[in-house]
């Protein structure tokens, strides 16, 4: 299969679908590679480096969309994009289409097969193709979280691990996941006092056994996340149905509960959000103010770091790829996991979370 690779295009998104590794294991495997010209600049590789890996340069996205028989690519299509999308093509990447009808219609006017990251699925019932990201954003939040507690950005001017003879920063992080861990991981690292939300009792207790007293794990009720608002200088929200619009845990009311110029950090923006004042921001302008509180809610959080978050990302999707390449939409059919990944195909979205979260 003839396999091409566009440069994104959504604003401050510098990560790219192939790494020249993963091109040239495309390569190895008897397909074809097209590279748009910079593709890899986000990541400090050349045309050189994929030219080296067996793949050829192209000069303009368009060219990439008409030749390719999959379209391999990090964050969901733009709308510029979806018109160069056609029937019979493989769309690999993050959609994110639950909190986004405009982009489905779009997928679904182009006939394409678009299978989502986000949705395939693990032995263990886990997200495979989501949880590098998942691992480099929860981290993430709890950076920006540090970074906008401070007062010179609008922040109480709390430190997050305080020093000796002061307190420091109470991080509530709602849902026990792979981003809630990372994120609970990096905040104990800081010194901070963490509470972990989560309603799997049996979740809580691997928690308990993981940070062994040094994180603090509840079960998640509107009356526990009430209280711990009154005390919280930075909540994370992390919580995810896989293909669903994430829940409202946080209604507009219940900012009056929290300290003045509290952070709320909102890691599952792209499925919507965890709180109802949220709204998608970008890495220029990050955050904003509602009722005395602030909020991050940048939508694609690990493409401040590229280049960890494409290695991260190819080393886990690389597989499934090589699938598709081969066998084209049939390996949905060959894999039970890799099934679920299918959201839209031939002009229907196919997946059953993301059809009730769009009402299709």
């Amino acid at each position: 299969m003839l396999v091409g690779v566009p440069k994104e295009i959504k604003p401050s998104e510098f990560r790219v679908g192939l790494t020249p590794e993963a091109a040239r294991e495309y390569v190895g495997a008897g397909h074809e590679v097209i590279v748009e010209t910079g593709a890899g600049g986000g990541i400090d590789k050349s045309d050189d480096d994929y030219r080296a890996s067996g793949a050829t340069i192209v000069d303009t996205a368009e060219e990439v969309f008409a030749r390719a028989g999959m379209v391999v690519k990090v964050k969901e299509p733009q709308a510029s994009e979806w018109p160069q999308l056609r029937e019979g093509q493989i769309l690999f990447t993050y959609l994110h289409l639950a909190p986004d009808p405009d982009q489905a219609r779009g997928l679904m006017d182009s006939g394409v097969s678009a299978i989502a990251y986000e949705t395939v699925t693990g032995p263990g019932g886990g997200l495979p193709l989501l949880a590098p990201m998942s691992e480099v954003a929860g981290r993430i939040s709890i950076e920006a979280g540090a970074h906008a507690l401070r007062a010179s950005n609008g922040g109480r001017g709390t430190l997050m691990g305080g020093v000796p003879g002061v307190v420091p920063a109470n991080v509530i992080v709602l849902g026990g996941g792979v981003v809630g861990t990372q994120a609970a991981r990096m905040a104990v690292g800081l010194g901070a006092r963490v509470e972990i939300f989560d309603r799997r009792l049996e979740r809580l207790r691997q928690l308990d056994e993981m940070f062994q007293g040094r994180a603090v794990t509840r079960y998640s009720t509107a009356a526990t996340i009430e209280q711990a608002l009154a005390y919280a200088d930075v909540v994370v929200g992390a919580v995810l149905i896989p293909g669903a619009s994430a829940p409202h845990l946080i209604p507009r009311s219940d900012l009056k509960l929290m300290r003045n110029r509290a952070v709320l950090v909102d890691v599952a923006i792209d499925q919507g959000g965890c709180f109802e004042t949220s709204k998608p921001t970008t890495h220029e302008n990050p955050t904003y103010e509602v009722d005395g509180i602030i909020h991050y809610c940048v939508a694609n959080m690990p493409g401040a770091v590229p280049l960890t978050s494409s290695y991260a990302l190819n080393n886990a999707t690389l597989p499934f790829g090589l699938a598709l390449a081969a066998q084209g939409v049939k390996a949905c059919e060959a894999d039970p996991h890799l099934a679920p990944g299918l959201n839209v195909h031939e002009g229907k979205i196919v997946n059953a979370a993301v059809q009730e979260s769009l009402g299709f």
